[in-house]
Formats: structure tokens, sequence, C-alpha cells
């Protein structure tokens, strides 16, 4: 993966709060470089948000946060999750109820002409869909990327409603980066990902978080809150926790959003997909999950599903989406200043750089963190608060 400079000669001891892909990664590479790590993780089980277990009615391994799908184009992280599970096969495929139907998406060539009951080749449905999109050089915000994008008609049916749903405001309030991760295709593949490599760990994102975190130079502790007092019993502290958490959100909190989810179990094939989203405003929840379509390898006579609601994050709630709108940022801008000014912590992943991650990045930036540190350590110079800027 990355070259590591050698190790100084005192051992170093490094505390890694949070037993995720973060901690568990950059653990296990400043382990493998002779430092003594210590994981902290306050919940009973590693592996975060990704964390995987079998349901012991149905044998089906469920998600327990949601699900957690691994998509790249980096070479060397499909290598690193290799090392430590067994990939399976898996390619992510979406459909979505709208107004009584059912489509595929992203939006592509089938989905456009089922929804307008055409029969359009490529070149005809691009020109079709331009006629229907609104000029714009420079959207400002998702409705005004949408509606440039594909018009009016496909921007209320998929996105409207869903979006406010799952954001708790209007799709006028939200960045236009958000819709750009999502293509639009002129044919007819349906595949929700476009990355080279695509999979899913055989055995769950726990077990291979749990082989990575397998060191002799690694202690898991879990049930083990980290408070910043604490920082002084190591010589630099990673913090994958909260950012504003760090400071006991003296200042106010970031705005995320969490999910509720409605856990229900069925006989036989329930949805006969993965993943289908609700659409419609009037529909409460933004979509069901059926965990057993996550590995296509395994054979169950019963399903589980999780419906899944979203709504603002209040203490005590688990932090999935950070909001960024312009109150979150100018808070997040205070507290990376205060961040940065700080000695002997580091602040990375999803939660302590307030940005969202999609695992491979998760993976490489923890990689990067870990090589960052070491040679930091190795010239004698101190270790920024952050390896990636959260601005």
């Amino acid at each position: 993966m990355t070259e590591q400079p050698p190790i100084p000669a005192r051992k170093l001891h490094v505390a890694m709060v949070g037993a995720g892909l973060s901690g568990a990664v950059a653990g296990r590479a400043l382990a493998e470089a002779g430092c003594r790590v210590t994981v902290l993780e306050v919940r009973p089980h590693v592996a975060g948000n990704c964390h995987t277990e079998r349901c012991p009615e149905t044998g089906v391994m469920v998600h327990v946060y949601g699900p957690h799908i691994f998509h790249t184009d980096d070479a060397q992280v499909w290598e690193y999750v290799n090392r430590f599970a067994t990939m399976m096969p898996y390619h992510h495929r979406v459909r979505a109820t709208a107004q009584d139907q059912v489509y595929a998406l992203p939006v592509n060539l089938h989905t456009i002409n089922q929804f307008f009951g055409q029969t359009l080749r490529p070149d005809a449905a691009r020109a079709f869909v331009a006629e229907r999109s609104q000029d714009n050089a420079d959207p400002q915000n998702f409705e005004e990327q949408a509606l440039q994008m594909i018009g009016r008609e496909l921007y209320e049916a998929f996105f409207q409603g869903y979006t406010t749903k799952q954001w708790g405001c209007s799709p006028r309030a939200l960045p236009a980066a958000i819709l750009k991760r999502l293509p639009l295709r002129f044919n007819y593949d349906d595949s929700y990902f476009a990355h080279r490599f695509q999979g899913m760990p055989r055995d769950g994102y726990t077990d291979m978080v749990a082989r990575i975190l397998d060191h002799s130079g690694i202690t898991l502790h879990l049930n083990t809150p980290f408070v910043a007092a604490d920082a002084d019993a190591f010589d630099h502290v990673f913090w994958s926790g909260p950012l504003d958490g760090w400071f006991d959100h003296d200042i106010g909190h970031l705005g995320y959003r969490t999910l509720d989810f409605e856990r229900f179990t069925a006989p036989g094939d329930w949805q006969g997909c993965a993943v289908m989203n609700y659409t419609d405003a009037d529909m409460p929840f933004t979509r069901i999950t059926e965990h057993k379509h996550f590995a296509p390898w395994e054979a169950h006579e019963k399903s589980v599903l999780y419906r899944e609601y979203s709504r603002a994050c209040g203490p005590g709630d688990i932090p999935y989406y950070p909001i960024r709108l312009v109150a979150e940022q100018a808070l997040l801008a205070r507290y990376v200043a205060r961040a940065q000014a700080l000695s002997g912590v580091t602040f990375m992943g999803r939660l302590g750089s307030y940005r969202y991650l999609d695992m491979d990045v998760t993976i490489r930036e923890a990689l990067n963190t870990a090589g960052m540190f070491l040679r930091q350590t190795h010239a004698g110079t101190p270790m920024p608060g952050f390896a990636v800027s959260p601005l």
C-alpha cells in the first residue's frame, strides 16, 4: 500500500478512539510499523455503522445500521480488503416505487421509456430529456441541478419527495453536489455504481474489521468511552468520533440526519431486490432494504427487512449523514480552527472530519493518515489536526 518510514526507536503508544474502519485501518498500519496501539470503542462491537451480524431466526447476515456496499476504483484499497476478507461478487441495483409503478434507478433508458411511455433509442432519449430540462449553466442547489439534469417530471417523480424526506428540508436548501454523485444513463445499464471493483465480504464487515484489528500490537477495549482528559496517557490520539464531541459540543452541535429502522421478517422473498426506494412524499419511510439480497450466494427460507425513516439527529442518536448547510459550515469552521490548534490529536473518518465518506475513501484516508503520522514523527515535526481538511 503506502510506503512507510521506520518508526523511531522509542515505541510510541497511540490511542485509536473508535473501532470502525478508520480506527481499525489506521491502527493496523501503525501496529505493523511498531507502534503500541490501544483501540477504545464505546459500543459493544467493532466495525461502527457497517457492523453486521447473523439473525438467529433466519440465518440472514444483517447490516444492523443499514446497508453498506463496497465499491471502488482504487486497486490498492481493493487489494487491502481482500487481505482481510473473502470478497464475494455483488453488484448493487436499486428499484423505486413512484406513483404506483416500479422503476429502475439510477435514471436510465429503461426508466425514461417506462415513465414517459416511449420506446426511445439513446440519442432520441438524450434529446427528449434535454427538451424537458431547464437551461442553467450554474445550478446553485439540488433542485436547480435536477431540473437542469433531468427536467421537472423526472425530478418530481424520483427526487423531490425522497430528498425532502431524507434531509428534512426543501431540495432548494441542499447543495447541487449531492445530486452530482448520481449518474444519468442513456442506455439500459441499471448498475448503481460504475466502479471496477464491487463486492461484499462473505463473512460480513464485522468479521473483516475484527481481522484487521487482530495484531499483537493492538489492544481492543469495547464498551469503553474516551474523554479528552484521557489523552495524556498516550503519545498521540486519533479521534474518529464526532468532531464537536471532542469539545463536548460546547459551542453547538453539528447537524446530522439519523435513521430509525422498523425491522420485520417475512417468509420467502418479500420484495425481490435488495433496496426499494419509496419516492412519493406521502410515504413516510424512504426505502425498504431486504438483507438476504446483499448476500446472493446464500439461500434462506426467511427474510429480514428494514423500513428506514430519516429524521434530525438528537443527543444520544447515532449520526449518519452530515448536513453541511450554511449554519453547519460556519460552526464547522470554528471547530476546525480549534482542532488545528491542538497538539497530540488527529481527527479522521466520517465523524471526525464531518464529511460523508464511502468505505473505500475511508480506508484510503486512514492509511494515508497513518503514513503521514509516521513520516512526521520520523522527521520530528508535529502531526496536524487533520490529514485531510474538512473545509
